[in-house]
């Protein structure tokens, strides 16, 4: 990857982040509904039951239900976790000569340790928004499951943010903390030395750069490849910052309780659930973020700020 001042690298992570949002929020939405519904509670079969069942009930834009939440912070969390990636890669790199593998390794650690001050929050409303149509349909068509009248009307963010911040301070927001360190940091240990010694074999000639298809390539391949490997822990994750619930659904008291109940009542292949739609979310994530980063977008808006005479 190129070399980027920290300022630009900001500006590339947020631009990656916003596009690939946008373009990929639909399945991400059905990842969250997917990993939710327990045994005796399925309301849909597959991805596409899932967004066709959506589209049918809420709407075209029922599909980005809690997007306004994921563009507003997904800016400054993938920046973060780029630039910290960047950071941490610099710092360990020793007059310029190739990191190893360990500290390649080391230098994602320390990214996907920074991004959860954002990442938290941020999965915390998003989940809310995302799963209420799952609710509210199971309500409406299984009552006797899910329990309950039928809300008429979802919460928005701000009213999330405020019932969370009034009933449990500032911890409300980052419930699920735990499980979001143990998802991203693992993540971010496979994502970056993959991607990197992947972009590596198109790099032209030893001093040259990687054509932008190979990083987008790249991209996708060391995303895809991560997020399965993690998903797991991503499952346990959602569980846990789920506040709102069927009557027969289980909840959770932390990651081994959520463990626990999981393999007891609905066996290891629950820990699988979503693991294609969360593949196919983050590989053009990640692959459009190297693009980003190779046609040097950061760099062109910079140029275009007028510059400070002395």
């Amino acid at each position: 990857m190129v070399q980027c001042s920290i300022t630009t690298t900001l500006i590339n992570g947020g631009i990656a982040g916003l596009i690939g949002v946008t373009c990929v929020f639909p399945i991400d939405l059905a990842k969250t509904r997917l990993q939710n519904q327990q045994n005796g509670s399925r309301m849909y079969t597959s991805m596409s039951d899932c967004l066709i069942k959506t589209i049918r009930s809420d709407g075209y834009f029922g599909m980005y239900r809690g997007a306004a939440v994921n563009l507003t912070l997904v800016t400054p969390e993938k920046a973060i976790k780029l630039a910290a990636n960047d950071f941490f890669r610099h710092h360990l790199s020793k007059d310029g000569q190739k990191l190893t593998l360990f500290k390649e390794m080391l230098a994602g650690c320390g990214a996907g340790t920074c991004q959860v001050i954002i990442t938290t929050p941020m999965e915390m409303l998003k989940i809310q928004l995302q799963d209420a149509g799952r609710i509210a349909a199971q309500r409406k068509l299984m009552p006797q499951v899910a329990g309950g009248p039928a809300v008429e009307k979802s919460p928005t963010a701000m009213q999330l943010t405020r019932d969370l911040l009034k009933s449990k301070g500032i911890a409300g927001l980052y419930k699920g903390l735990g499980a979001t360190l143990l998802r991203d940091v693992p993540f971010s240990i496979i994502y970056f030395p993959l991607f990197a010694n992947l972009n590596n074999l198109g790099r032209r000639g030893d001093e040259g750069t990687a054509p932008f298809y190979v990083s987008f390539v790249s991209g996708c391949i060391a995303g895809s490849t991560a997020a399965v490997a993690v998903n797991p822990v991503d499952v346990i994750k959602t569980r846990l910052q789920s506040l709102t619930r069927g009557t027969h659904e289980d909840t959770y008291s932390g990651v081994t309780d959520c463990i626990r109940k999981i393999l007891r009542h609905e066996g290891p292949t629950a820990f699988l659930k979503g693991a294609y739609c969360r593949a196919l979310v983050i590989a053009p994530l990640f692959g459009i973020a190297q693009v980003v980063y190779f046609l040097g977008v950061g760099e062109f808006l910079l140029g275009l700020l007028p510059k400070r005479q002395n």
